[in-house]
């Protein structure tokens, strides 16, 4: 906004105060006005029509005693059609808005505890919206927006409800923890039952095949070799089964030698000795 030779330059979004002796005479519009000063006309002052934002921080306390610090964010412009009225009637506006605001506020918070007020947050916005609409708008004002941008506990109430949420959440990992845990135990424990399972019916399979060959060693030998019994046959199976024991022994002992019977009756001995075991193994059994 400018003045020379009597016109006055009004910027856009702005609106000027015309007087005429220091009486309020006219809102000037943007553009370019005539002002005769000699007249005793002159330009009390100029007015922005932008919105305008103030953040208010206003300090208060719980319902369940914990000290806050609220910070709100009030959004406002003024009139054109009341441009005088919000020119005149308020010495400081954006001290007048805090003075709402921290009444509002202190009015709301103290009513809630700090949970309920980190969830409510958009419902205090509104009372202090609607408080502000109603009280400044006679002024000249239009609230546009407001809002509840901050909520800050006191430093150890912070702290406190930080380790309190740090707590669940191990005691939840640890929960989780045991039941995987558990999970994995039953599982092996399932493993290990069917391995077992599966490993006693390999042995049974291998020692019915083992019954089932001997037979048949039996009957094919006492077929092709006349004279001999199925106890002949039956000596000659146990004392190769032994020798070959005996080698397995020899290959898989960590002792370099085996002291095995040698005279000309060993064989003999030996066959004697393996099937008066199996008897007597066979009368326990019985």
């Amino acid at each position: 906004m400018g003045q020379a030779l009597g016109c006055v330059q009004v910027d856009q979004s702005n609106v000027a105060i015309k007087e005429h002796f220091g009486k309020f005479a006219d809102v000037l519009e943007p553009g370019c006005h005539c002002l005769p000063w000699c007249l005793g006309y002159q330009i009390a002052g100029g007015l922005s029509l932008r919105v305008q934002q103030l953040d208010v921080k206003c300090e208060t306390k719980t319902k369940d005693n914990v000290f806050v610090n609220v910070v709100a964010s009030v959004q406002y412009r003024a009139v054109a059609d009341k441009a005088s009225d919000a020119f005149y009637r308020l010495t400081n506006t954006r001290e007048q808005i805090q003075s709402y605001v921290f009444d509002v506020i202190r009015a709301s918070v103290p009513k809630l505890e700090l949970d309920a007020v980190f969830e409510q947050k958009n419902d205090i916005a509104k009372a202090v919206e609607e408080e502000l609409e109603k009280a400044m708008s006679m002024y000249g004002y239009q609230i546009v927006q407001t809002l509840i941008v901050d909520i800050e506990p006191d430093v150890n109430v912070k702290r406190a409800m930080n380790e309190i949420n740090a707590a669940a959440r191990m005691r939840l990992a640890a929960n989780e923890k045991a039941e995987a845990e558990k999970i994995l135990q039953i599982k092996k424990a399932e493993g290990e039952a069917e391995s077992k399972y599966l490993s006693g019916l390999g042995i049974a399979r291998q020692r019915q095949a083992i019954v089932d060959g001997l037979r048949d060693s039996v009957l094919a030998f006492s077929e092709n070799v006349p004279g001999t019994t199925a106890k002949d046959v039956m000596d000659m199976v146990l004392v190769t089964q032994y020798f070959d024991t005996m080698k397995e022994i020899g290959a898989s002992s960590k002792s370099s030698s085996v002291f095995i019977p040698h005279g000309p009756g060993a064989v003999r001995d030996i066959a004697v000795q393996i099937r008066d075991g199996l008897l007597q193994g066979n009368a326990a059994n019985l």
